[in-house]
């Protein structure tokens, strides 16, 4: 484990419970949302799903409610897991809904495992983005989809949240501006590329900035 994943996770550890905050209490409306939008794209309703940095698994729970499967939210973070192991107990998801350590670089699946493989938010803190992107690969079912990237759902949803988050920290809106900077969205093309992804769709919208790739058959 290099120093700087190791400093990652204890970040999150250490901030763990200020994100479920954040996530229930503000972004909680935009997972059903973001949700609804994967599976019209993607048309996958039923099968296996992972939600990748999945923190308290809120995607996860929400995406559940609109498909029938197993959704396996995955996480580096075990304080995040615990977190997300609650939740979903709390809604009685325990047999639909499973948390898993796992990290993006190597995760813990076989080849040809899943039918969907989602993530919000995650990709901005990748590492190695180009082997992310060949884990996901190599983890999804000939005919399988990715979804993955960040968003708000609807430019709504995102004016609302952006501004009961700068009433936390007046920097968020920077912050998150420059995730989604030009040069920093061409780099995520870049390392599709480099992982020898293609074709992959870019969806640079109202609801986000997503990646959407299949595997070929």
């Amino acid at each position: 484990m290099t120093d700087e994943l190791t400093d990652k996770i204890r970040f999150h550890d250490e901030y763990a419970e200020d994100f479920e905050d954040v996530a229930a209490n503000i972004f909680a409306p935009i997972y059903p949302v973001i949700s609804q939008q994967i599976i019209n794209r993607c048309r996958i309703k039923s099968g296996t799903f992972i939600d990748v940095g999945s923190g308290p698994a809120s995607l996860a729970i929400a995406l559940n409610k609109l498909a029938n499967g197993k959704v396996y939210a995955m996480d580096f973070s075990e304080k995040m897991l615990a977190i997300a192991k609650k939740r979903i107990e709390s809604c009685d998801l325990n047999e639909n809904v499973i948390p898993i350590f796992g990290e993006i670089h190597d995760m813990p699946f076989d080849d040809c495992f899943a039918d969907l493989v989602v993530s919000r938010g995650s990709l901005f803190f990748w590492q190695n983005v180009p082997q992310a992107f060949r884990e996901i690969y190599r983890v999804l079912k000939p005919g399988g989809m990715a979804y993955i990237g960040g968003g708000f759902g609807t430019a709504e949803l995102k004016s609302k949240i952006t501004q009961a988050m700068e009433k936390r920290d007046p920097a968020w809106s920077q912050c998150v501006e420059k995730r989604l900077s030009k040069p920093n969205l061409e780099s995520f093309k870049k390392a599709l590329h480099v992982a020898e992804i293609d074709p992959f769709t870019i969806i640079d919208n109202e609801s986000g900035f997503w990646i959407c790739f299949n595997k070929v058959d």
